[in-house]
C-alpha cells in the first residue's frame, strides 16, 4: 500500500484509531534535537524510535491514511514568545479531535467531540501558556491535506520533510483573538505554570 515496506505497513495497519495512533507516539521518546533542527519523515520516524511535534503529527496522519482517515494537518500559530504547534485532526461521527506528540502534559490529544476546526483550535488556548504565564495562541489553519506531497514521496521517503511545516507556515491562518481581547488577556496562575512543567521525557544534555 502507497509503497510502504510490509514492516512498517504492519505497524501502521495496527494502528487503526486514533487513540491507538496517539498511545503509539506517547511511547515514542521526544526528539530533542541535539544536532539540530530536524523534520523526519514518518519512515525515519519508525527508524529512529524518536519524534517531535511535526514529525509526530506527519506518522499520525499517514496511519490515519492507511486506515481509511483522510491526512490532515492543523498549525497552531504562537506569537513570538512562543512556539507553533502541529496536530494531526480527524473526524468521527461528525465531530472533530486531534492527535498531538508534545513532551508537557498539555497541548495533548483531544477528544473528537468538536464542532469545527476553530472549536478545536479553542480548547488549547489556556494550556498554550509560556513560563511567565502569557497566553500565546494566536491563530490556527485550516486543514491541510498532505496528499498535495504525495508526488514528493513524503509517505515512503527516508528524506527530511522540510517543505512540510514550510508549507503550513505559508497557509492562511485564522485568528483567535481580537487586539481589545488581547490587551485585557490575564497571565496564568502559579498552579497552571506548575502543572506545564511537567514533562514526559526529559532532556539529557
Amino acid at each position: 500500500m502507497f509503497g510502504i515496506d510490509k514492516k512498517e505497513l504492519k505497524i501502521l495497519k495496527g494502528l487503526n484509531t486514533p487513540g491507538k495512533i496517539q498511545d503509539f507516539l506517547n511511547k515514542l521518546p521526544m526528539n530533542f534535537e541535539k544536532k539540530g533542527d530536524t523534520c523526519f519523515s514518518p519512515m525515519s520516524v519508525l527508524k529512529k524510535n524518536t519524534c517531535h511535534c511535526m514529525e509526530g503529527a506527519a506518522l499520525a496522519a499517514l496511519a490515519l491514511r492507511i486506515n481509511g482517515h483522510p491526512p490532515l494537518l492543523v498549525d497552531l500559530r504562537a506569537n513570538k514568545n512562543d512556539f507553533d504547534h502541529v496536530i494531526a485532526v480527524f473526524k468521527k461521527d461528525g465531530k472533530w479531535g486531534a492527535i498531538s506528540k508534545t513532551n508537557h502534559a498539555v497541548l495533548r490529544y483531544r477528544e473528537p467531540i468538536y464542532k469545527s476546526i476553530r472549536e478545536l483550535a479553542m480548547s488549547y488556548f489556556h494550556e498554550y501558556v509560556d513560563d511567565k504565564g502569557r497566553k500565546n495562541l494566536r491563530s490556527f489553519s485550516r486543514p491541510v491535506n498532505l496528499r498535495i506531497f504525495d508526488k514528493l514521496d513524503w509517505m515512503t521517503t527516508k528524506e527530511e520533510i522540510d517543505y512540510m511545516p514550510e508549507y503550513l507556515d505559508k497557509v492562511r491562518h485564522y485568528p483567535v483573538l481580537s487586539r481589545k481581547q488581547i490587551c485585557g488577556l490575564r497571565k496564568a496562575d502559579e498552579v497552571e505554570l506548575t502543572a506545564g512543567d511537567v514533562v514526559e521525557w526529559k532532556k539529557e544534555f
